[in-house]
């Protein structure tokens, strides 16, 4: 069997591992999907009106805000979820079933493959299943296009595989999952100083390079302009190479630790 061949047969076994895992027990995903769920409800019922009314500097309107906040929702929720990639990947790692792997006749990469493109998959369903919650409460994208459409499902998979690679090497250095749960917190702290719930222009003039210059901001304007119709400006090249940049960061950091004899 050639080499090509021999990492693609592991890298499927492994694949099927860690959905396995995802589906025996997913408390651990569906925990951190609530987050945006909830952030999206509260955002929406609770300050709606009154975010929609300075937003557009005008009346209120909650489906002005709903349009607004539901593309930063979507980015935040795969964060969210490669918080779990972070965790899972320690487990493996302390739990002994990597030492057991080493001594095997298995692709070495493969164990790596499937816990990212795993963590994409979940990814993309969560990202579904938030955009559903999204549309019952009102968010509507009547105006992009099937090319449009292409492109934002393209953003979000290239965004989930770049973050996804992070939390591998996040979850590869950690002792432990708690510690690796915490240190993969900024995933999901950075949307929340990000342009995913006001407009970078209205935050405190101190604040706004800490907004604009991270990787979450240039990615939520480029979906809603994708989705809404809104100007894109020079973000979707630099959301461009935030994704790719985090994506080879990651994955250097991520193979060479794994690469790393156990000490």
């Amino acid at each position: 069997m050639s080499t090509l061949s021999l990492a693609v047969r592991d890298s499927s076994t492994m694949l099927r591992r860690n959905l396995l895992h995802a589906r025996r027990y997913p408390s651990l995903t569906l925990n951190l999907l609530l987050t945006p769920i909830m952030l999206l409800l509260l955002f929406v019922y609770v300050f709606g009106d009154t975010m929609s009314a300075g937003i557009g500097g005008g009346g209120a309107d909650r489906s002005q805000y709903v349009a607004y906040l539901v593309p930063g929702l979507l980015l935040m929720t795969i964060g969210s979820t490669t918080i779990g990639t972070a965790v899972s990947v320690s487990n493996d790692m302390t739990e002994g079933i990597i030492a057991r792997f080493r001594t095997m006749a298995i692709h070495r990469g493969s164990v790596l493959v499937g816990h990212v493109v795993g963590s994409v998959l979940q990814s993309v369903i969560s990202v579904v299943l938030v955009g559903a919650v999204g549309v019952a409460i009102g968010f509507r994208s009547t105006d992009a296009t099937a090319l449009e459409w292409l492109a934002a499902f393209g953003l979000l998979v290239l965004f989930a595989t770049a973050l996804t690679w992070i939390a591998v090497g996040m979850g590869l250095v950690s002792p432990n999952a708690e510690a690796a749960s915490n240190n993969a917190m900024p995933l999901i702290f950075l949307p929340l100083i990000s342009s995913t719930f006001v407009p970078v222009d209205a935050m405190p003039g101190w604040f706004q390079p800490i907004a604009e210059y991270q990787p979450f901001t240039p990615a939520i304007e480029t979906l809603r302009g994708l989705l809404l119709g809104s100007e894109i400006g020079h973000n979707g090249w630099l959301a461009l190479a935030w994704c790719l940049g985090l994506a080879v960061l990651g994955y250097r950091w991520s193979t060479a630790k794994f690469d790393q004899d156990p000490k």
